[in-house]
């Protein structure tokens, strides 16, 4: 089947369905040009349109995909994105975002599955009219003819070395008796469910990253030879078939950064450190700042999952050995994905909020660690994928068998 990703960014969720063998991604649409790039580069075959999705005609799209995709994604912004006047509408209002764009997508070319992501909070927030986001949403995909199911899914449930929990919407042309998937991986260790499935233990942050080159801060190349073989089987599946470690490049750190990081346990953040190692204030003559936010520069646990992986991770976690914050490629490998994948833009960029306050919004681009932060992890869609693969076969199974009776 042929899979269209839209708010692709670099593609984490086609990613997994075209890892199953099953799907052929035919295209994306991505508004920056860094993540396009970056989509463009490992999906050669796609036809990537890079820019704002409400700017394209209905006969433009028909025109642009080789095939007609059987399957749509995407993770519109469904809150604080409006595209309608603020003053005009109710921000909070999915009506009002992005997310008619891939119902659009919908009207357009009639696929037999929609599959959306967003955050979980999408199923507690009401409007301001007090109706659930959840409802609309979901209303509106059934006004397309779709059977309209969803499900908050926890990454490490499926094999993902990180605690992250995401929304999931799946919109299908036909009733799905299971439209998501049954874990297959627990943080406890290996037990047996309910329904005598065998689950796996969860893979740990060390157990994701300890074969990649172990660089210091300033260090690592974007092109780099493995210095040690695989110790795990989850190192080994994300080895795959790169011969080279992509993207591992070290922060920047200064001499005093690192004493920092130097005075932290695991489990300890930026407000955990000695006071001489505080961070100063921006232009206070030296004064240590006031402000310490205890999500910031946290040293993980090895032996456990990793916090979530979010778009500014370059400043959250902290290596748990070296005195360090992740390279990109460490956390593409938390986020699951394959080391032959290549984040295109630069590692980081000037604050966005500097950017558009200097008037550079020209210069203003997802980076790679952006890219990944923002991504859905590709084992998480992969799970998502096989399941609805399943799905499906037992639909066509009983429609033969209808026939055949008939």
């Amino acid at each position: 089947m042929t899979v269209l990703d839209t708010f692709a960014g670099a593609g984490g969720f086609s990613l997994g369905f075209y890892q199953t063998g099953a799907f052929e991604v035919v295209g994306a649409i991505e508004y920056d040009k860094w993540a396009a790039e970056t989509f463009e580069y490992n999906h050669p075959d796609a036809k990537v349109l890079v820019g704002e999705i409400q700017l394209y005609s209905d006969d433009f799209l028909l025109s642009s995909f080789k095939k007609k995709p059987d399957i749509i994604l995407g993770g519109p912004p469904c809150q604080g994105f409006s595209i309608a006047n603020k003053k005009s509408g109710d921000p909070t209002d999915p009506r009002n975002s992005l997310f008619t764009e891939f119902v659009r997508m919908g009207k357009i070319f009639e696929p037999k599955l929609m599959v959306m992501e967003n955050v979980p909070n999408l199923v507690k927030a009401r409007t301001s009219s007090k109706e659930l986001v959840i409802d609309i949403i979901k209303k509106s995909l059934e006004e397309l003819g779709y059977h309209v199911y969803h499900s908050i899914l926890n990454a490490t449930d499926y094999g993902v070395p990180q605690i992250r929990k995401r929304l999931f919407v799946v919109a299908s042309d036909v009733p799905l008796e299971n439209p998501f998937p049954r874990p297959t991986h627990s943080i406890s260790g290996a037990n047996m469910t309910l329904f005598g499935d065998l689950l796996k233990p969860t893979p740990t942050l060390w157990e994701a990253i300890s074969d990649l080159p172990q660089i210091e801060a300033c260090q690592g190349a974007e092109v780099m030879e493995y210095t040690s073989a695989p110790k795990t089987y989850f190192q080994k599946s994300m080895r795959a078939s790169s011969d080279f470690v992509y993207n591992h490049v070290a922060m920047k750190h200064s001499k005093r950064m690192v004493e920092r990081f130097a005075s932290m346990s695991c489990g300890d953040s930026i407000s955990d450190v000695p006071e001489h190692l505080r961070p100063v204030k921006r232009n206070g003559n030296g004064e240590f700042s006031d402000k310490l936010y205890d999500q910031n520069n946290r040293r993980m646990h090895p032996d456990k999952p990793c916090h979530t992986i979010a778009a500014s991770f370059y400043a959250n976690f902290v290596h748990p050995f070296k005195h360090r914050n992740f390279t990109p490629r460490e956390g593409a490998r938390i986020q699951t994905f394959p080391d032959w994948f290549v984040f295109k833009g630069k590692p980081t960029v000037v604050s966005h909020k500097l950017l558009q306050r200097e008037g550079r919004e020209a210069e203003k681009h997802l980076c790679q660690y952006n890219q990944i932060g923002n991504a859905v992890p590709p084992m998480l869609a992969q799970a998502v994928a096989e399941n609805l693969i399943a799905e499906l076969s037992i639909k066509t199974e009983e429609r033969c068998l209808y026939t055949e009776t008939i």
